[in-house]
Formats: structure tokens, sequence, C-alpha cells
């Protein structure tokens, strides 16, 4: 698959159903929450940052993540899932490699910071692939990686 199929876009009218639509596989379910919570939360949170994932010109996953920075003095990743047709493509990786090219832009960006279940292994995958580095933080039951950014 070429990752020129892959782009994301900032969720909005046209986009914001499809995502709330799309689904994880079952064994995934217990780590995620539905696409219209995080929605929802975008709307409150106004420093959050929503994204549909598009292969090709089909909505196909959701992404979220924080525009100032957090614990860590990083910026976090607050979603990122890939509807269960889709999965195995390579398209969570070129969309989590989108993500982190827009957030590098951010003030002061030094950190990227991701949390997720230890059990979770296809997100330890992911992280683990792009860079993503434990150094044992933990904040309940998830923990954290830290892709350190380079200059």
């Amino acid at each position: 698959m070429s990752m020129k199929n892959v782009k994301i876009v900032e969720l909005n009218a046209d986009n914001w159903y499809e995502c709330c639509e799309l689904e994880v596989s079952t064994e995934q379910k217990e780590y995620m929450v539905p696409n219209a919570v995080s929605i929802a939360q975008s709307k409150f949170e106004p420093t959050l940052k929503p994204f549909a994932i598009y292969f090709e010109d089909k909505a196909v996953g959701f992404l979220m993540y924080n525009s100032v920075q957090e614990e860590l003095d990083g910026y976090w990743v607050y979603r990122i899932m890939v509807d269960k047709k889709f999965q195995g493509r390579g398209i969570g990786k070129a969309a989590t490699d989108l993500m982190i090219s827009e957030m590098a832009k951010l003030p002061h960006a030094q950190k990227i910071v991701v949390g997720y279940h230890p059990d979770n292994f296809g997100a330890h995958k992911l992280y683990s692939s792009l860079g993503f580095i434990d150094n044992g933080d933990r904040f309940g039951k998830e923990m954290a990686v830290i892709k350190y950014l380079n200059y």
C-alpha cells in the first residue's frame, strides 16, 4: 500500500458522523472509548484536535491529540483508531506518522506522549515501530510512552 493514499483531515461537518460509525475489533473494544465520546470531549475541551483518517477517499479511522503540553512536558495523543475492516494495512502507522508531523509544529514540541493499556499489544507494536520509548511512566492502568522529537 502506498502511504500517499492515507491522509488526515480535521474533523468537520462532512466527516464527523462517519467517524462515529467506525469500530475497532472486538478484542480492542475494552481499550477504546467510542469515537462519539471523543468527538463530544473535543467540543468541551477546545485544545483537543480531532481528525478523520482517510484511506483513498473513505474515512477509515479517527485520531485526536492535545495542542497544549500536559504531563511529562509533552503533547499527548488522546485517540487513534482504524476501523476493524481496514486494520493490518499500515493505515494506522501512516496516519500516526502524519499526526506526529502535525504535532511537531506545535510550540516548543520536544516530546509526544501516548498512554495505553499494557495488554494492548497492537498499540505497543505500533508505537514501538514509530520510535516511542517506554521510560516506565504509568498513569493509573495505562503506561505512557514517549517519542522524542529531533531538530
